[in-house]
């Protein structure tokens, strides 16, 4: 039981989708020319750790928040099946093993990345939920950085292929978390966060920021076709230009049927393109390198 709960602490689905994306980067740096199943393995590690460790201290400082929502009462730390003691020692473990992996793996500058997203994460975006909507925000910065810890982590560099994908995954992220908070907004709202961009809660304000910023992604997502990385990184081909298109008409009309119907149930549909959306573009780009290399 006590594995089952350290699990939990660590949210495994939403790490697993964060260290994804780290990886998908990592395999799109130019130097990284074959898969190499042991780096993978290994980034996924550290990336596990580190993102973990930022949901541990997430646990930990909202157990009294959490333990009010159904959603998260039975978290291991707010139901009480763990003291705060426990979850610190666990979160300040796995977040050390897992900067101190990805730097002494791939590079020292991954791995100041991969600090100061959990630094961002537990001790930035967490407190500030209570306090103003700007916590989406601040909470869009450690939620992109994986894009860029993978590819510098692949690149030995900062380069401008690392910095395209953290727009991806910046800009995505506001529509994604406004559906979400859109679709527990009596639990959020009850306890006191603040995570949708009008105070008044789900209102045709925060519909219209949602197909707004789901436009926004356009431009965003088409930037390798307009930088040079088709020709020196193989990043831009004819497959993912296709599938970002498809993508992104997909996540805009999900946008538009919220701001029109005002519903939930659309607001769910949202939340859950969104979790197809960004997966789909990442792999479309790396099957584009892959094709020509």
């Amino acid at each position: 039981m006590k594995v089952k709960d350290y699990l939990m602490l660590m949210k495994p689905s939403l790490s697993i989708m964060v260290v994804f994306s780290s990886i998908i980067a990592y395999l799109l740096a130019p130097k990284v020319v074959e898969y190499n199943w042991l780096m993978i393995l290994l980034l996924f590690v550290s990336g596990g750790l580190i993102t973990g460790s930022a949901n541990a201290i997430n646990q930990v400082v909202e157990r009294d928040t959490d333990a009010k929502m159904k959603r998260t009462a039975q978290r291991p730390v707010a139901a009480g099946r763990m003291t705060p003691g426990e979850g610190w020692f666990f979160a300040i473990v796995t977040g050390i093993i897992g900067v101190v992996l990805l730097g002494y793996w791939f590079n020292w500058m991954a791995a100041s990345l991969g600090a100061f997203s959990l630094f961002l994460y537990a001790f930035i975006y967490t407190p500030l939920k209570k306090i103003n909507s700007i916590a989406v925000l601040m909470g869009a910065v450690p939620g992109a950085l994986p894009c860029l810890i993978g590819w510098v982590a692949g690149d030995d560099q900062f380069s401008l292929g690392g910095w395209v994908l953290f727009a991806f995954q910046f800009f995505w992220q506001f529509p994604h978390f406004w559906a979400i908070a859109w679709v527990a907004h009596k639990d959020y709202s009850s306890v006191g966060f603040k995570l949708l961009p009008s105070e008044q809660g789900p209102t045709r304000f925060t519909a219209l920021q949602t197909v707004l910023y789901s436009l926004l992604l356009v431009p965003v997502t088409l930037l390798p076709f307009f930088t040079g990385m088709s020709t020196y990184q193989g990043m831009a081909g004819k497959i993912s230009v296709a599938v970002v298109i498809f993508a992104n008409l997909f996540m805009i009309a999900r946008s538009v049927r919220l701001y029109q119907t005002m519903e939930v149930k659309a607001a769910r549909a949202v939340m859950f393109g969104s979790y197809m959306y960004l997966p789909l573009i990442l792999l479309a780009l790396l099957l584009s390198k892959t094709v020509q290399a």
